[in-house]
């Protein structure tokens, strides 16, 4: 990108989860110490049901030993491969928490497939701004603009700090390729457009991923850039074009598995991190939907 003479210099603190593959980042403003946290990760054993801080325990400690204000919690969209720790650290932080406004959509669908009560609300009430396309929001003397990149979700949304964007699950490294496009208000036709203005951007621009796959032989790697992608991308290179991708795609998303923490993180995240509600003896439960020839 172009040189801004006015651009806030910034830093970006990459942490890693290894249980589900996903980084969380903490942008900090250099000279107020504002900060913002980007796709937290509460942890949680489906064997057990056991729910965890360990890793955004990590996060909190970096943000206190470093005298990070933290102003905002931002989602790309409701995971549905990992729990957010957005509610978590609000309590902690008193940061407030926003996601693209699509995540209306996503409760009403999730709130009608796993029959939930009367309870649940889906307005998007459980999070403080739900945020639209060329919006701004201010973080100390940053300015956050959101990019609506839907295909994987509805409601997934890239952040543009300058000449940093962190795309969510749109797009992984060049020998990983794209998100998957079969979950409920997914559209293949419409990733590949939210791709093709990612892969537009300046040559150089740092794409910060939510996610990486690597193939045996490659360590995790959270940045990569339009070149890179335009290049060598599996799904969506030069000259893939988008019928040639929606076959790929379609065809890809019929044969993979449901992610393993499915359910319990679509019923944390359309809460904003929060656990489903105690029944009256205090205990919490997940539900999971039966299917198949004896449901």
């Amino acid at each position: 990108m172009v040189a801004d003479k006015n651009a806030v210099a910034f830093a970006v603190r990459t942490f890693f989860d290894n249980a589900t593959s996903t980084f969380t980042y903490v942008v900090r403003d250099s000279v107020s110490a504002a900060a913002l946290i980007i796709d937290p990760v509460l942890d949680y054993d489906p064997r057990s049901g056991c729910v965890s801080t360990g890793s955004a325990d990590a996060v909190l400690s970096y943000c206190r030993a470093e005298g990070i204000d933290v102003q905002w919690i931002l989602e790309t969209h409701a995971h549905a491969d990992h729990l957010s720790a957005a509610e978590y650290l609000k309590s902690l932080l008193g940061a407030r928490v926003a996601i693209g406004a699509g995540i209306v959509d996503v409760q009403r669908t999730f709130k009608q497939l796993l029959v939930l009560g009367e309870e649940f609300v889906a307005d998007g009430r459980q999070f403080d701004r739900l945020l639209v396309e060329g919006e701004e929001i201010s973080c100390g003397d940053l300015s956050v603009r959101v990019l609506a990149v839907p295909g994987h979700t509805p409601d997934s949304v890239a952040f543009v700090i300058q000449d940093a964007v962190f795309v969510g699950d749109s797009i992984f490294m060049p020998d990983v390729g794209t998100a998957r496009c079969d979950f409920p208000g997914g559209d293949a036709h419409a990733l590949y457009a939210s791709v093709q203005r990612l892969l537009k951007m300046p040559d150089l621009t740092r794409l910060y991923l939510c996610h990486d796959y690597p193939p045996a032989g490659r360590d995790p790697s959270s940045l990569t850039t339009p070149a890179a992608q335009r290049k060598a991308n599996v799904h969506v290179r030069d000259g893939i074009d988008v019928e040639s991708f929606v076959a790929l795609r379609t065809t890809r998303d019929a044969n993979l598995p449901k992610p393993v923490l499915l359910w319990p993180s679509i019923q944390t995240n359309i809460r904003g991190g929060a656990l489903p509600p105690p029944d009256s003896g205090g205990r919490r439960f997940m539900r999971i939907p039966i299917s198949g020839a004896l449901s």
